[in-house]
């Protein structure tokens, strides 16, 4: 992993921090020597990810919150400069695939909760987060994509989740424009499948009771030959949080094996 000296006691907020990306890039920042706001839903999974982390108390503080809700985000967001005066980097990376199932047999509770997570959720983060970054004229704000936000590509069944990723890329770009008077950066990471949870629950869901045959299929249509890890995609979101990506905002960040090429 390449160390970036200038991340050393900088504030990292991280969303979605109790799993899969938001859990690899809480250990990739820990190591940079930054401080951490981790937030999720899941109290017993994001307390196993600050323990693991073997921080000293001050160093790392957890939020539990439901990011769709506005009142959670203030929450996590107050807490966070109440605990280190500040926000330096932010991970805007909670989310959830939804159901797998046609557009038409989509339940629309489901859609809306994708909708409110991803898109509703990702937004007020921004709302909420940009203005203390404002503040000091400096940040960094990495939102989580899909390559599923520049191609819908052929897999059909999670509509909704594809929509809301394309909703994220734009909200990125235009939050960059307004964002860079005030010396802060808006990007977005864009992964190829990632040897997660959720897409153990994607090819089940596409296959259902053969999930090892469509994740075979899945990873062979890779240029790489397999899925990305989780450390993979927090690596460039450390990239994206440091001084080597200074003149680097509204991009789209693929980190996908070739997989659009």
């Amino acid at each position: 992993m390449a160390t970036y000296e200038e991340l050393k006691g900088k504030v990292v907020l991280i969303t979605g921090a109790g799993s899969g990306l938001g859990a690899a890039a809480a250990e990739k920042f820990y190591a940079q020597g930054c401080k951490l706001a981790l937030v999720d839903v899941v109290p017993d999974t994001l307390a196993k990810v600050a323990a693991g982390l073997g921080a000293p108390e001050g160093d790392v503080i957890t939020c539990v919150a439901d990011i769709s809700k506005e009142d959670d985000v203030k929450a996590y967001v107050d807490a966070t400069v109440a605990a280190f005066g500040k926000i330096d980097v932010f991970f805007n990376n909670a989310g959830i695939e939804g159901k797998v199932a046609p557009i038409e047999d989509q339940n629309m509770a489901d859609v809306d909760k994708v909708f409110a997570i991803n898109i509703r959720g990702t937004y007020m983060g921004l709302k909420y987060v940009l203005p203390i970054m404002y503040a000091k004229k400096s940040g960094s704000v990495i939102n989580t994509s899909s390559i599923g936000g520049l191609s819908a590509g052929p897999a059909g069944g999670v509509t909704p989740y594809v929509t809301s990723k394309f909703a994220i890329a734009g909200l990125t770009r235009l939050a960059s424009t307004e964002a860079a008077a005030h010396g802060v950066r808006v990007n977005s990471v864009h992964p190829s499948p990632v040897n997660t949870g959720m897409m153990r629950r994607l090819e089940e869901g596409f296959a259902p009771g053969h999930g090892d045959e469509m994740y075979q299929g899945i990873a062979s249509g890779i240029p790489m030959g397999r899925y990305a890890e989780a450390d993979e995609i927090a690596d460039a979101v450390v990239f994206l949080a440091s001084d080597c990506a200074s003149f680097i905002t509204g991009d789209q960040l693929r980190v996908d094996g070739g997989n659009l090429n």
